[in-house]
């Protein structure tokens, strides 16, 4: 059995979405496949608890806006997590909070803890609070930027997307922001 067809799921999305304005029910699948990695997303920065308003506002709002989507765009992702970044950014204060009571215990209280990644957390767990503090330490901007490559697992062409900014300044930021956090963990973290 070959690779997922990526590409046809994105233009199945963005169809769905347009199928959405005449039959409601469409949008379901298209909440279905992007609500838990947007969760997670929006857990890793903010915690559990506004990671579940932030996504159910992002799935009120682009259900509201669904008309407005252009379905040639192709890729239904940039266009949710763009508006789960702005509402994210409406959380600015939390996200620093959260970030500064990870640095003070080095306890993050989002790690999911499944058994295949326990060696993983063990291994992290040493340096959480200085990678917290390096990440509260970032521009938002910046921060912007490596979380949502990291953290959102999306392409710089989608980060691209998601803050309407040009490919070039996701990577100088993405290359700031990495460098800064290396820098902070003295040295030892990877690309």
């Amino acid at each position: 059995m070959g690779p997922p067809d990526l590409l046809g799921e994105e233009r199945d999305d963005a169809l769905l979405v347009a199928r959405s304005v005449e039959d409601p029910d469409c949008f379901e699948e298209v909440f279905r496949r992007h609500a838990p990695p947007l969760h997670r997303y929006a857990a890793r920065r903010l915690g559990g608890d506004l990671a579940d308003d932030i996504v159910a506002e992002t799935f009120h709002l682009a259900f509201r806006t669904r008309a407005r989507y252009d379905p040639a765009r192709g890729e239904v992702r940039p266009w949710l997590w763009r508006i789960a970044t702005n509402l994210i950014r409406r959380h600015y204060r939390s996200e620093l909070r959260m970030l500064r009571a990870l640095t003070r215990t080095g306890v993050d209280p989002v790690l999911d803890g499944h058994a295949d990644r326990v060696a993983e957390q063990v291994s992290a767990a040493a340096q959480s609070p200085r990678l917290a503090a390096a990440l509260a330490a970032l521009r938002k901007g910046d921060r912007d930027v490596l979380l949502l490559t990291a953290w959102g697992e999306l392409s710089y062409q989608q980060v691209a997307d998601v803050l309407d900014i040009p490919v070039g300044t996701v990577r100088s930021r993405l290359n700031r922001a990495r460098t800064k956090v290396r820098q902070a963990l003295g040295g030892t973290a990877d690309a």
